[in-house]
């Protein structure tokens, strides 16, 4: 089959590599038929994170079930499904506490031992307990099956920002990052009820798309001037405070904005970013912080429900459809941040 392979900073390719099998009888092999390139995944691209050549590439994806193990159950081939951007066992400690991120057995997608979404197929191990059926009745509808590729992780990782945060009905939301995830949060929180809602972003078309999710200010300085503006506007602070980037410089600004008793969910990826966290603010102020990895496969169902009621539709961050040939297109685009998400089509 052929796959996305990392061979260097900003240097991807798509190559024949070996076709996925079944190895544990909990295993399911996965045809890729929707699959994504997730911000994150620039980290590895800019040369940030530590990445080796040959790894594999890619933590989002939904696809057809093509095979399954003697002791999988619950699912059979045929069904649609969606993968969380982490597998688990659905059955350790971790799992039972829905922090499947933590899944003693778990793992990721992708690098250097796994299958990647970026690709044609994937074995799934424990795929009873990763992968969420689609009901059959909205298996073809390419419409929703976009909409709901977000639940893969951003959708997913937006709304435990918001949850992380305390965001409650009639309530104060910020929303720091205009990335896919940022703008996953703006909506998660919208969901949840938030009366206002204000956004930290630098680009009009991504505020555009933010505004159409539901909020309501903008906001596009940085440093002190952004920190007054926000405790002016919101006569002191902000209650629920969602950082949806992983630098120093947005940790610092939501430390600053938060009110008073309010909390911070923090859900950007920390490449050694938290240096500086200003305790003394959040100590003396009594702000709660919360967060970090999204346990993505807990929020699927309940989201996933909501999508297909009408109530929710994240598919906007989606602004570019590539093939796979053009999966090195894709990140391209999104490094230099003319895409907000890429929606690969193998």
């Amino acid at each position: 089959m052929r796959a996305t392979v990392y061979h260097a900073p900003g240097d991807v390719r798509v190559e024949n590599v070996p076709d996925p099998k079944l190895v544990d009888p909990t295993d399911a092999v996965v045809r890729v038929t929707h699959a994504c390139i997730c911000g994150s995944d620039l980290w590895f691209y800019r040369g940030e994170a530590k990445w080796e050549a040959g790894w594999r590439t890619g933590h989002e994806f939904m696809g057809i079930v093509e095979d399954v193990g003697r002791e999988v159950r619950g699912l059979k081939k045929g069904d649609r499904v969606i993968a969380p951007f982490a597998f688990s066992d659905g059955a350790c400690e971790y799992c039972r506490k829905n922090v499947q991120t933590s899944c003693v057995n778990g793992g990721y997608w992708g690098g250097s031992d796994n299958d990647g979404g970026q690709g044609e197929a994937v074995r799934a191990p424990f795929a009873d307990g990763t992968l969420v059926k689609v009901p059959d009745e909205f298996a073809n509808d390419e419409k929703l099956l976009k909409a709901m590729l977000p639940l893969t992780d951003v959708l997913g990782t937006g709304h435990h920002a918001a949850v992380s945060a305390g965001v409650k009905p009639g309530s104060t939301a910020a929303v720091i990052g205009d990335g896919a995830v940022g703008l996953c949060a703006v909506l998660a929180a919208k969901r949840l009820g938030a009366e206002r809602i204000i956004i930290f972003g630098r680009h009009q078309d991504r505020l555009d798309v933010a505004r159409g999710f539901g909020a309501t200010d903008f906001e596009r300085e940085r440093g002190k001037e952004a920190i007054d503006r926000a405790l002016e506007m919101t006569s002191g602070g902000v209650e629920a405070v969602m950082e949806c980037v992983g630098t120093a410089e947005s940790m610092e600004l939501a430390c600053a904005i938060a009110r008073p008793g309010g909390a911070i969910g923090y859900v950007g990826v920390p490449y050694g970013a938290k240096e500086g966290l200003n305790v003394r603010r959040l100590f003396s102020h009594n702000i709660t912080l919360r967060g970090g990895v999204a346990p993505v496969r807990a929020y699927i169902p309940e989201l996933l429900a909501d999508l297909l009621a009408g109530k929710l539709d994240p598919s906007p961050v989606l602004d570019l459809t590539v093939d796979l040939d053009g999966v090195p297109q894709g990140y391209a685009a999104m490094d230099g941040r003319t895409a907000i998400k890429v929606m690969v089509k193998p």
